[in-house]
């Protein structure tokens, strides 16, 4: 099968080649006998007139498989009004004419093979994944075979990193990275007896699996016949040029015939015809639309071809995966909860020792989670690990363990609370044992993109009717991030066959991008009427099924490219509508006897020229592409100091917490740690923010009162910090229990503010640098 398709790619290839070298040779032809014409036309017109003659043969020739290859499918387009005007200058003798038109059609098929390069269906990277030799357990050992090799009930052994080769059942335990074909983020532990299947990626340590399944029988290879066939049913989009040469020929040849007709003129006909050439729509269009892929392109978004960019502007419903979409793609640490006496720096400070060197998912949440709030981190002797269970070692003499809670340990009270949070919160819990006593709780989820809201805004503002999120997760993950997010629709656990079947489905009504970066994305992908992949850490199979590639790991990307995809689009209809004003005006002139063939020529060249310059402003920056060279050092700046505070913010609630249990001396410690914090990190922070950053920003923005509700929340962050001291103040013998109710007020007001101040300050400011 691979040398099947490999073959296919390499025909493909040859035929992109052809496509791009026949035009470039057709202009290079047409243009030299052409300007060779005009210099000996002085000398001998008959010379000049062959060379004309020779440049309109040359572009009729394949003028005439164009229009065949169209009418064949039963369509009519631009190219049988060119080749009208071919034929009929060399007939009534207009060969300096016939060659004009034909330099324009050869220069829009040259723009044309460049800007609608057709990619899509290259999937070599979605079966070059697929693993070509497995490990095969017999009774003399294990050796390596081809995949096609095993057979159904074959034990094959799967390492560390590896791909599941085949479906099968597990024979031992073990933990898989299943996100490339469900979408869920978070490893899943497979017990013994539990089925798995090919295209996920063995996250613990080798584990033997009986195949079930031969790999041409088996997930992925599906998911691969999917994408194939998806991408081989979606129909080549229309040209413009051909979609309104659908009006425009038969206008053309009734002012051509009538003219005709009154006059008793073939020459007016072809003059006529000549000016009708419908060289707006070859060129203007093909330049918008290469423009408009040069602007995405130095927006960070690849358009493979210019059918793509064309369809894009005219979408009007946009489908997403969830993970690594429109979330980062990986678990991080959202809260630590620790159990009375215990602090979070402790309990992250002994997981990161012991996760340090491990490279499952959650162990990187652990380890950056440390580095963010700039614990030192040692590495635990002895560390051992056991899959779908955790890993184990040894911190300054105690036996530490990073993962599941040991399942015969009492439920204490501050326990219950974490897994009730963890619920709450739609998070996984990572344990933190002490000799086997839990004594911290490391809160883990996939969080939403900073940009992923703004981007939701900017799309609907761009007319975008139906923002559907499509997803092989849980259906409360995505009810979650769809709620935060307002989008239209969820459709939730979704395999590969079920996006491809939800894609057709929107197909239907309206014209629909897909959005994704998994390996269980690439056939809806291809499905789609426009497939954009995130490339920066997305499957390079989704990379090759899509049309469009982000490349660099910002979703705001995809907003960029609707909104100079719809300008591109925009400009292409009217240059194109300009261009054939101005040519109706100048077939009347040619139908009344004004305009003779040569000279329609030249008028149509003008109007060439003016479409063309029109079309070009598809390269210039609108709006959402003005600089940000002056402001990014400082966002860059407070965006980091912004990671620095998890330390502060977390003692908030932690404060806020202990006073649950009344005036105790644990409590005003760590309400006093809390003030400390705030006053040393936080408020120095916000004073910066209010007397730097916001000042540039307002002037970015133009408008000196686009930040006066994140100022006023400085102030009201301010006020409750010295709220907080005065209370601090008062306690000189300790906190009293009537101050108990007024500090845990006035702590989670703090807490609720600087989490909604930053999440703005992330979503709406931080994302603006490029």
């Amino acid at each position: 099968m691979t040398s099947e398709i490999a073959a296919a790619l390499s025909a493909f290839r040859d035929t992109l080649r052809r496509r791009i070298s026949g035009p470039v040779a057709l202009v290079t032809l047409t243009g030299v006998l052409t300007a060779i014409g005009l210099a000996l036309r002085p000398v001998s017109r008959e010379i000049a007139d062959g060379l004309w003659l020779a440049a309109t043969a040359l572009a009729l020739l394949p003028a005439v498989l164009w229009v065949w290859h169209d009418l064949r499918k039963g369509r009519y387009g631009a190219d049988l009004l060119a080749l009208l005007a071919l034929a009929g200058s060399a007939a009534v003798g207009e060969y300096f004419a016939g060659a004009l038109i034909a330099l324009m059609v050869a220069t829009g098929r040259v723009l044309e093979a460049y800007a609608a390069r057709r990619a899509g269906a290259d999937l070599s990277e979605l079966l070059r994944r697929a693993p070509a030799q497995v490990h095969r357990r017999t009774a003399d050992g294990v050796e390596t075979v081809r995949a096609d090799a095993v057979a159904v009930g074959d034990t094959v052994v799967v390492l560390p990193g590896e791909v599941v080769p085949v479906d099968g059942m597990l024979a031992t335990p073990g933990v898989f990275d299943e996100s490339a074909l469900t979408g869920e983020s978070a490893p899943v532990v497979r017990r013994v007896g539990t089925p798995v299947r090919s295209g996920v990626v063995n996250a613990g340590a080798a584990v033997d699996i009986r195949a079930t399944a031969v790999a041409e029988a088996s997930t992925y290879a599906g998911i691969t016949a999917l994408a194939r066939q998806a991408a081989a049913e979606v129909a080549p989009v229309a040209r413009l040029a051909d979609r309104v040469a659908v009006w425009f020929l038969p206008l053309a040849l009734g002012v051509a015939g009538a003219a005709w007709a009154f006059s008793g003129s073939a020459v007016r006909a072809v003059a006529v015809i000549v000016t009708a050439t419908p060289c707006p729509l070859l060129l203007a269009v093909p330049v918008a639309i290469t423009a408009g892929m040069s602007r995405t392109a130095r927006a960070g978004v690849v358009v493979k071809n210019g059918a793509a960019l064309e369809t894009l502007g005219r979408a009007s419903t946009l489908v997403m995966d969830k993970t690594g979409t429109v979330t980062v793609g990986r678990p991080e640490v959202i809260d630590i909860r620790t159990a009375p006496g215990v602090s979070t720096e402790d309990v992250l400070r002994q997981a990161a020792a012991v996760e340090h060197l491990s490279p499952h998912v959650l162990a990187h949440a652990v380890t950056t989670a440390a580095a963010l709030r700039e614990i030192p981190i040692v590495v635990a002797d002895n560390v051992s690990e056991i899959p779908g269970e955790g890993a184990t070692g040894t911190v300054a003499g105690k036996r530490i363990r990073v993962g599941k809670r040991p399942a015969d340990t009492p439920l204490a009270p501050w326990v219950e609370a974490a897994a009730r949070q963890a619920r709450l919160d739609l998070a996984s819990i990572v344990w933190v044992c002490v000799d086997e006593i839990p004594v911290g709780a490391l809160l883990v989820r996939d969080r939403l993109r900073n940009d992923a809201a703004r981007t939701m805004r900017r799309l609907r503002a761009a007319g975008l009717r139906r923002l559907v999120l499509l997803t092989g997760d849980r259906v409360e993950n995505a009810a979650d991030a769809a709620s935060a997010l307002q989008l239209t629709e969820v459709i939730a656990e979704a395999d590969p066959a079920d996006k491809i079947a939800a894609i057709r489905a929107e197909r239907q009504a309206a014209v629909t991008v897909m959005v994704g970066d998994g390996v269980n994305d690439a056939p809806a992908l291809a499905a789609a009427d426009v497939g954009i992949a995130l490339g920066a850490r997305g499957s390079t199979a989704a990379v090759q099924a899509a049309d469009a590639v982000i490349v660099d790991d910002r979703i705001d990307r995809l907003a960029d490219a609707v909104d100079i995809a719809q300008r591109s689009h925009r400009l292409a209809v009217q240059s194109a509508a300009a261009g054939m004003a101005m040519s109706l005006a100048a077939m009347i002139a040619a139908a009344t006897g004004y305009l003779a063939p040569s000279v329609g020529a030249l008028v149509q060249e003008a109007i060439d020229i003016a479409v063309i310059l029109n079309a070009l402003r598809a390269l210039r920056t609108g709006a959402h592409g003005r600089a940000t060279t002056a402001i990014d050092p400082l966002v860059a700046r407070f965006e980091r100091e912004h990671d620095r505070m998890h330390t502060a913010r977390e003692s908030v609630r932690q404060a806020a917490d202990a006073l649950a249990d009344g005036p105790t001396s644990r409590a005003e410690d760590a309400v006093r740690r809390a003030a400390t914090l705030l006053t040393e990190q936080v408020l120095p922070h916000e004073h910066a923010e209010e007397h730097e950053l916001y000042p540039a920003l307002s002037g970015y923005l133009r408008d000196p009162e686009a930040l006066v509700t994140m100022s006023r929340e400085h102030t009201e962050i301010e006020r409750l910090i010295a709220r907080l001291h005065r209370h601090l103040d008062s306690a000189t013998s300790g906190l009293r229990a009537d101050q108990i109710d007024d500090l845990r007020a006035t702590l989670y007001g703090l807490d609720a503010i600087l989490t909604l101040h930053f999440a703005q300050e992330d979503e709406a400011l931080f994302t603006l640098a490029r």
